[in-house]
């Protein structure tokens, strides 16, 4: 399927790039969630009427983006979980964990956001993660998990 991209998607293209993707991927994916249009004759000539308004909207968004990644940008963040004599936490701090902290400190971050490579945490200690704000913005934040009997 030839889609015409609506805005900046990871690992695909940038805005106003006709790129060819697998059927499913831009019927159930793309296309529902407005990143992206079929490449149709019409779609074409509409996105090129429009192209100066969503680089613009795109610009916004990334200025948003930038302004909170500022806020972000080497904050550390305490998380208090049950823990045994050894440092195990009885469960595990998960980004949504993290997103409610950063939420109690004023800051709202989704949890689909929150980038933990090394999956969640099981054991006291200091963290790095990374926050992607946008597929071009990010934040490296420090996650301190503390332990209570």
């Amino acid at each position: 399927m030839q889609i015409i991209l609506l805005e900046k998607v990871a690992n695909l293209g940038q805005l106003g790039d006709v790129v060819k993707v697998k059927d499913g991927y831009g019927r159930n994916f793309l296309i529902p969630q407005g990143k992206a249009k079929r490449a149709t004759e019409k779609n074409k000539a509409e996105f090129e009427a429009r192209r100066a308004e969503l680089e613009k909207q795109q610009a916004e968004i990334m200025a948003q983006a930038q302004v909170r990644a500022e806020k972000l940008e080497g904050m550390t963040v305490q998380i208090s979980q049950k823990a045994g004599v050894d440092g195990k936490l009885f469960g595990s701090v998960t980004n949504v964990d993290i997103a409610d902290a950063l939420k109690a400190q004023g800051i709202e971050v989704s949890k689909a956001e929150i980038r933990m490579p090394n999956g969640h945490f099981k054991q006291i200690g200091d963290y790095p993660i990374t926050v992607a704000l946008h597929t071009d913005v990010t934040a490296n934040i420090t996650i301190s998990v503390l332990g209570i009997s």
